[in-house]
């Protein structure tokens, strides 16, 4: 632990669902939170911001069918397939085409999947965002509150990387090593960059090379952000996190709150994040420009009801 570091109690870590409440902040009917910051002069700075026009993916693949249910059907000739009786006698005239698609079903949360969390994933107290109860979550229909269909317009703002485990000089943090503000603030004095309001921030513990070279954990014990991160991150107006883990370092230190970054965040802030991000081309690209901010794009898919989406999320420097 860095000499002079001070960690909240646990006492004040559950403050935090009131000191850094936005409830209420943007109307009572509110379900952005956050993604509020990220105003018409966010995205234009964004934009001017693109020098090279180089893109890279910060997700990771999706393994089919290992990470999804699968089912494929494949007709090599369309006029032959079931069914086909019944179409015009046109379609039987073309002998040339055939075609694939499929059918899948996906448990998206979790972690290895990339994805966002939209503010219905996670209640406190049986509350989700903005004071709206559990119970507007059905089983059978989704969530008629802080779907991720609020965000059905796309995430479109500056990204700000910040390398930690570069920092550190590390190839990455080891399982259980949280992340301070301090580290923070030395990775951007570091880096020559400055997290404003309105930025989507994105946390490199280095797990993305780990994962890389020896494949996913398969445990619960990761780094991530440390609780303590969460006043620096509502201080300096973010609007999205996200990391190459599912957020939250793992054990967290507190027993009344297994995930505080996740729950203060989605709960208290209305703030939006993307797990299980794959950062490395990410890192390899802005160190290789001297380049830690670039335009940032996210669009969900929009799943009415749910609790989030696998996403692609875009880096353009």
């Amino acid at each position: 632990m860095a000499a002079g570091r001070v960690v909240p109690t646990e006492d004040e870590v559950l403050g935090y669902f009131d000191t850094l409440s936005n409830w209420g902040r943007w109307g009572d009917d509110d379900e952005l939170g956050t993604l509020n910051l990220i105003t018409d002069d966010v995205r234009l700075a964004a934009a001017r911001g693109v020098r090279y026009g180089r893109s890279v993916s910060c997700a990771w693949e999706v393994a089919v069918p290992e990470e999804m249910e699968r089912a494929t059907t494949t007709c090599p000739c369309a006029a032959d397939m079931p069914g086909a009786e019944h179409m015009p006698a046109a379609f039987h005239a073309d002998r040339h085409w055939g075609f694939s698609n499929e059918r899948l079903g996906i448990l998206f949360h979790g972690d290895t999947i990339t994805h966002l969390d939209s503010p219905c994933h996670i209640y406190w107290d049986g509350k989700m965002y903005n004071g709206r109860s559990h119970s507007l979550v059905d089983a059978e229909t989704g969530s008629a509150w802080g779907a991720v269909t609020a965000a059905a317009d796309g995430i479109v703002t500056r990204g700000v990387l910040l390398d930690v485990a570069k920092v550190r000089d590390v190839p990455w943090l080891e399982p259980g090593q949280g992340v301070f503000p301090d580290d923070l603030e030395e990775a951007e004095r570091c880096q020559g960059v400055c997290v404003q309001p309105g930025d989507a921030v994105l946390l490199r513990t280095g797990y993305g090379r780990a994962r890389h070279e020896a494949g996913p954990s398969g445990g619960i014990t990761q780094a991530g952000w440390h609780a303590s991160c969460l006043p620096w991150l509502h201080e300096r107006g973010v609007a999205l996190i996200g990391a190459d883990t599912p957020q939250d370092v793992q054990p967290s230190g507190y027993d009344a709150v297994l995930m505080p970054v996740h729950a203060v965040s989605l709960v208290a802030m209305g703030l939006w994040m993307l797990d299980n991000c794959d950062l490395e081309a990410c890192a390899a690209t802005a160190a290789e420009l001297g380049q830690w901010d670039f335009q940032f794009a996210v669009a969900p898919v929009r799943f009415a009801g749910t609790s989030g989406s696998p996403v692609n999320p875009i880096a353009t420097f």
